[in-house]
Order: C-alpha cells, then sequence, then structure tokens
C-alpha cells in the first residue's frame, strides 16, 4: 500500500512539473506568433489557429510515443 501511495505522489509530481513546463511552452509560442504575426494578435482567427496547430502537434506526439511503449513492450 506505501508503495503504491509513493507511485500516485510521484506521478502527481510528475503531472505539476509537466503542466508548469506546458505553461511555459505556451507562453513561448505565443509570443513567438504574435512576432511573427503582429497583426493577427489577440483575434479570434488567431487564437483558433494556435489551438489548431498546437492539437495537431500534441496529437503526432502521443501517436509517435504511443507507438514508441508498444514497440518497447512487444521486444
Amino acid at each position: 500500500m506505501k508503495k503504491q501511495i509513493k507511485r500516485q505522489t510521484l506521478g502527481y509530481i510528475a503531472a505539476a512539473f509537466g503542466l508548469v513546463a506546458g505553461l511555459a511552452w505556451n507562453d513561448a509560442i505565443k509570443s513567438l506568433i504574435e512576432y511573427l504575426f503582429p497583426l493577427a494578435q489577440n483575434t479570434l482567427f488567431a487564437k483558433f489557429g494556435y489551438a489548431a496547430l498546437i492539437t495537431v502537434v500534441v496529437v503526432a506526439v502521443t501517436i509517435y510515443l504511443g507507438t514508441w511503449l508498444k514497440d518497447e513492450k512487444s521486444q
């Protein structure tokens, strides 16, 4: 039981660090988009474009990691 609690606590801590890193990257990417496309700042189209771009990247990374873990388990 103690081992499971430690494992879950470690998972929560790792998730918190992941959230902090994600927020930092979010701010950096938003700043880059505002720098590259200064006219599109804070427009609805720019926000949806940013959301779509991030979604595509996250899905691609998730699929890659899923296949990587699947291949590693089969070996």
